[in-house]
């Protein structure tokens, strides 16, 4: 009731064009860790009662209850579990809680009651680590037919040297792991989009021009050959992709997907250094309107700008692609696992700075994100169209602003495919924005624009588009991966 009475008192104020913050729309609200506990959160699971299973890095489990009640209540938080290798994934199904850590995955139960996990069972153990610091291992949740992905970083972040590592594999309810794709880097997290389509955020290194999500489609290549070595081992169903070119040039990955079969190409480039640096966790929001009009989005956690960014993706001739926004920043630390509770439309995020900084500028955290009910005036959609994109905003337009061919601004480029870590911007492009048509419902605005590229990231903005009460776009920056242009 509280937040409800704050949105009605902001409505005048927005509606008479005053700059908007953050905190009018969507406020964080942080959840202290246990005095003393270093907490550096690295999974979010919702358990039944209104309870939460939060993972570190260090190997503990916590089960937290009151995070829903915080800053009225206190939050309390039970040692679950420790002594795990860093779990990364967190899970709940029919009362066991699964935990995806470095050298396997596990489920454990308490089967006394006491709060205390009691029984530990290995589901699967068959890739191999190390001990090198990268070799992470991602856990999603459970897909519809019971499978938990792991997506397996490769050791240092370079090479593979463990069987697997660059993977994605598949356990399934019985246990068997089954090998689904490779060309990982580095993954940062792993989750569904609405149709359980599963993605996974990868970033900028070798063969990474710049950080992206990425569609984990079963039997696709994602990009970076090195991991290609254990095909043998494997025994998928399908080859071993031809490798791209090792040259400092390298090619572009548009120009690659002609030459490698089964490559899928990054469905969101989060351009490095524009919009983060370090994508993490990933969260499907279907909240009923719970979070603001953003079902059906993702939103994908980054650790170093201590954000949290939204993505709104389509499939254009078979192929993901979409659009990537700047969201919610000034968290405390670096973000690292996301989870979303669609039934109290609530986004719990925690993370931790160790090995990189995060301008969070705390050592961990874990905090609730609370929609106050106040929308804001976004570009809730940005959809591919044969001669240009469409806009769909959070509010009716201001006609004579929106459909202002001068009210946008677009440029467009590229990255290097290649061997070295990273790529600057290339193959820059300036496509030219000829029209802009209001369409009769006043909240959508279709652009003609010359000169699309494919294979382009087209970053878009929309500084001079204003709502019908007069307000400006609140994020009016938004970066589109034009993987294909439709009807082509």
């Amino acid at each position: 009731m509280a937040i409800l009475a704050v949105a009605g008192l902001l409505a005048p104020f927005l509606a008479e064009g005053g700059e908007a913050s953050q905190e009018d729309f969507y406020q964080l609200v942080s959840i202290p860790a246990p005095e003393g506990a270093v907490m550096e959160v690295s999974a979010i699971e919702l358990l039944p009662g209104k309870k939460l299973a939060v993972a570190d890095r260090r190997g503990d489990i916590y089960v937290v209850e009151n995070a829903y009640g915080v800053p009225d209540q206190e939050p309390k938080f039970t040692l679950f579990a420790s002594g795990l290798h860093e779990p990364l994934g967190l899970a709940w199904k029919d009362g066991w809680l699964y935990a995806t850590q470095r050298p396997e995955l596990t489920r454990m139960k308490d089967e006394d009651g006491d709060g205390r996990a009691d029984i530990f069972e290995t589901v699967n153990d068959q890739w191999s680590i190390k001990g090198d610091y990268h070799e992470y291992a991602w856990g999603s949740r459970h897909d519809k037919d019971g499978n938990i992905w792991v997506a397996l970083c490769l050791t240092g972040s370079s090479s593979s040297q463990d069987p697997y590592r660059g993977w994605c594999v598949r356990i399934t309810p019985e246990g068997e792991m089954i090998p689904t794709a490779s060309g990982l880097r580095s993954p940062g997290g792993i989750g569904f989009d609405r149709k359980g389509e599963v993605f996974y955020t990868d970033n900028q290194g070798l063969w990474n021009g710049s950080s992206s999500l990425k569609h984990l489609k079963p039997g696709s290549f994602q990009g970076n050959p090195n991991g290609n070595i254990w095909f043998d081992l494997a025994s998928p169903a399908w080859e071993r992709p031809p490798d791209p070119p090792f040259t400092d040039d390298g090619s572009r990955i548009a120009t690659e997907r002609e030459n490698i079969p089964n490559f899928v190409p990054p469905a969101v480039v989060l351009p490095h250094g524009k919009l983060g640096q370090s994508p993490t966790g990933i969260a499907c929001v279907e909240a009923d309107g719970k979070f603001g009009p953003f079902d059906g989005q993702l939103m994908v956690g980054e650790q170093t700008f201590s954000e949290v960014q939204r993505i709104f993706l389509e499939e254009v001739n078979g192929v993901y692609q979409g659009a990537a926004f700047p969201f919610l920043k000034g968290f405390k630390s670096g973000n690292i696992a996301v989870r979303f509770d669609d039934e109290a439309g609530v986004l719990f995020v925690g993370g931790s700075d160790r090995g990189w900084g995060a301008r969070g500028g705390q050592r961990f955290n874990l905090e609730r994100v609370d929609f106050t009910g106040q929308t804001p005036f976004e570009i809730q959609e940005m959809r591919a169209r044969p001669d240009g994109f469409e806009l769909v905003f959070t509010a009716p337009v201001d006609p004579k602003t929106a459909g202002d061919p001068a009210s946008y601004g677009m440029e467009a480029w590229t990255y290097l495919y290649r061997k070295a870590y990273g790529s600057p911007e290339v193959d820059q492009a300036t496509p030219k924005i000829t029209g802009a048509t209001v369409a009769e419902d006043g909240k959508s605005v279709r652009l003609v624009i010359e000169g699309l590229v494919k294979g382009h990231v087209h970053q878009l903005t929309a500084n001079g588009v204003r709502s019908a009460k007069g307000l400006p776009v609140w994020h009016p920056v938004a970066y589109y991966t034009l993987n294909e242009i439709p009807g082509s």
